[in-house]
């Protein structure tokens, strides 16, 4: 029995490397009795990576690509190619051909196995060490604010169960998040140590921008998947700890202020001679500040619940469906 896979691949001015990675791809699904959808997805290139991409999808019936208008990152090509996707599993790969295809049967006896996502890990990777060491860096920060614990989060080659995007949206640079997103639904997510090439044609598009944007979403996503429906936790927690540092302070205030009219021999204590009493008072305003703001972003989300889905059926069983 053939298995359904669709393959998305996203390139920006990869036009060296699309034929052979192509070839590959179908001569792996060929002995692996695979039916295989293959998209490519032209995030905007500036080389003749279009015109390699149509003429495979001319060539090759289960091909098709996509093209842009501009270059519009990662996570909006894999969208755009998630949307056509057919087959029962997604499978994503960089079209640099450090990705190798003979990893693809592995990928799939893992979902068969039963784990929802599947996350490859580079653990020899062939990048310099610009680019290696902060990737390492923002693993272990995604594992440990996220607990999802996979080595290499930022690899492009994973498997996933189709049904997963009819609950994860991608957009800005959350591609890399996916595991994270499917996980705080309920989705078992696996990783696999994969094989990684050393880079035959073009130059890398990773630099310090993206590490940045990936940073700076790691805090939306930690958000997201922590307190998402529960903002005043998050806010009202901030409010509550600046509201008792206030509240500690102006006791102790009052404690001396009455110390000093009680006692003879101690000079009076004036409360707005002292800095103390006015980083106290800002204390609490900013506690009610938090809370309040912790209050509206509940009803917010109180109003927005019954339309957004908060929960993931696994199955269903008898009744009508």
């Amino acid at each position: 029995m053939q298995r359904s896979v669709s393959f998305v691949i996203p390139s920006m001015d990869e036009e060296f490397s699309l034929q052979a990675l192509h070839q590959r791809i179908l001569q792996t699904c060929e002995s692996e009795s695979i039916d295989p959808q293959i998209i490519f997805v032209d995030d905007g290139s500036t080389d003749k990576s279009w015109s390699v991409m149509k003429e495979l999808s001319e060539q090759h019936n289960g091909t098709e690509a996509i093209r842009f208008r501009r270059n519009f990152g990662k996570a909006a090509a894999l969208a755009a190619g998630f949307k056509v996707c057919r087959g029962e599993i997604i499978l994503t790969m960089d079209a640099d051909l450090q990705d190798d295809p003979k990893e693809i049967p592995r990928f799939i006896e893992r979902i068969d196995a039963g784990d929802d996502v599947v996350s490859g890990w580079k653990r020899v990777r062939h990048d310099p060490w610009h680019k290696v060491l902060p990737s390492r860096v923002f693993n272990w920060l995604v594992s440990r604010l996220t607990s999802v614990r996979l080595h290499d989060h930022n690899c492009g080659f994973k498997a996933y169960r189709r049904e997963i995007f009819d609950e994860v949206e991608l957009y800005g640079e959350r591609h890399r998040f996916v595991p994270v997103l499917a996980a705080s639904h309920g989705w078992q997510v696996g990783e696999i140590e994969v094989e990684h090439h050393a880079r035959e044609h073009g130059q890398s598009k990773y630099g310090l921008s993206r590490l940045l944007k990936g940073f700076l979403d790691l805090i939306t996503i930690y958000l997201l998947t922590s307190f998402s429906s529960r903002p005043l936790h998050l806010i009202g927690g901030f409010g509550m700890l600046f509201f008792g540092l206030g509240g500690i302070g102006m006791t102790y205030l009052s404690f001396m202020w009455c110390l000093t009219r009680s006692v003879e021999s101690l000079e009076d204590l004036h409360l707005h001679q002292t800095a103390i009493f006015y980083y106290c008072i800002l204390a609490i305003l900013l506690g009610a500040q938090f809370l309040l703001a912790g209050l509206l972003a509940e009803l917010f989300v109180s109003r927005t619940r019954s339309a957004e889905q908060g929960y993931s059926i696994s199955e269903r069983s008898g009744g009508s469906l």
